[in-house]
């Protein structure tokens, strides 16, 4: 939170604030993330989740708001701005970039992917969500995600893993997966296995979402689904691929939460391959960062025929706010190729 230290000072000195004015809103800011991370980690009420969520949007607007304070500085350097002028323009730029970034998040697009495939026999209609993080994110969320794929009505629901990352979810949390008519297949991100995963397991097998843990699942004769855990190492989907039996005549679709092994996927058979995990860095500049850790972040990636698309997340993790990325969910119309 030392982020917010430049600003605060700069801000109050261009704003002529009485030192304990300002030293309140230091110690407020920077112990904001003690108590989100520490106090109010497992969130278990409606105010306490909006607690939380308050105290990380702020630190989620620290990058617009040390960005718009070194530009507002420059401008005042050079007696282009003045100082209050400067005060009032860091403020507004925070808040649109606030509002902007809030409604990226709550909001999510629904991106349609057209792909063909030679082992399809009849066209076939799936969506994925990814990171929706329920427990950071409410009940409600979920609802107006599920409802959105309701409306999208496809054969198939996929779920690439951090769908829940806290402990003592609420069975009735997830109650709205109950009214799904289509297979649901998920498997497991490293927020699942950060929490009390046994439970998070049972929890979503008796609203009828099936866990695939390193096995495969039959949609149809021609449409056959792997699901891998998610683990901490480059070289799981290779290892486990190498215990899994591909049908070659089949159409494969294989679900693995980090967008690694495409290669290993494609020599082993794989048609399409679906992650998550990156959220595309979520806030700019973090999408930098991310970048540097994996070779693909967002987007279609393609192989020897072979495909892997990484979602940028139907959710949030930390502050509900997306600069530089949007929350999606994905809906793929895949066709025979005749």
């Amino acid at each position: 939170m030392g982020l917010f230290v430049y600003p605060v000072l700069r801000i109050s000195f261009w704003l002529e604030l009485p030192v304990f004015i300002w030293a309140v809103v230091l110690v407020v800011v920077t112990s904001s993330q003690v108590v989100a991370r520490g106090l109010l980690r497992n969130p278990k009420t409606s105010l306490s989740r909006l607690v939380r969520q308050s105290l990380d949007f702020m630190l989620g607007v620290s990058p617009i708001l040390v960005l718009a304070t070194v530009m507002a500085e420059g401008l005042v350097w050079f007696d282009l701005l003045s100082a209050k002028g400067a005060a009032w323009v860091v403020t507004w730029v925070v808040a649109i970039g606030g509002v902007a970034g809030l409604f990226a998040a709550v909001v999510p697009f629904v991106h349609r992917i057209e792909l063909e495939y030679p082992e399809l026999q009849e066209p076939l209609s799936l969506v994925q969500i990814t990171d929706v993080h329920i427990g950071s994110r409410s009940q409600a969320f979920l609802e107006r995600i599920v409802a959105r794929i309701v409306d999208l009505n496809p054969q198939i629901l996929c779920i690439t893993g951090d769908l829940i990352d806290q402990k003592n979810v609420q069975q009735q949390v997830l109650s709205c997966f109950s009214g799904l008519t289509m297979p649901i297949y998920f498997v497991i991100g490293n927020h699942e296995r950060y929490e009390d995963l046994e439970d998070i397991l049972l929890k979503l097998e008796r609203v009828g979402v099936q866990s695939l843990r390193n096995a495969t699942a039959w949609f149809r004769d021609d449409v056959q689904i792997v699901g891998i855990d998610d683990k901490d190492d480059p070289h799981q989907v290779e290892k486990q691929l190498d215990k899994i039996e591909i049908n070659s005549s089949a159409f494969t679709l294989l679900l693995y939460h980090r967008p690694q092994g495409l290669v290993p996927a494609g020599r082993a058979g794989v048609q399409l391959m679906l992650s998550g995990h990156t959220h595309n860095g979520q806030i700019f500049p973090f999408n930098l960062l991310v970048a540097r850790v994996f070779e693909q972040v967002k987007g279609l990636f393609s192989y020897h025929g072979a495909h892997l698309y990484v979602s940028q997340g139907t959710g949030t993790w930390g502050p509900v706010l997306r600069l530089g990325t949007r929350a999606e969910i994905t809906w793929f119309q895949l066709r025979p190729i005749r």
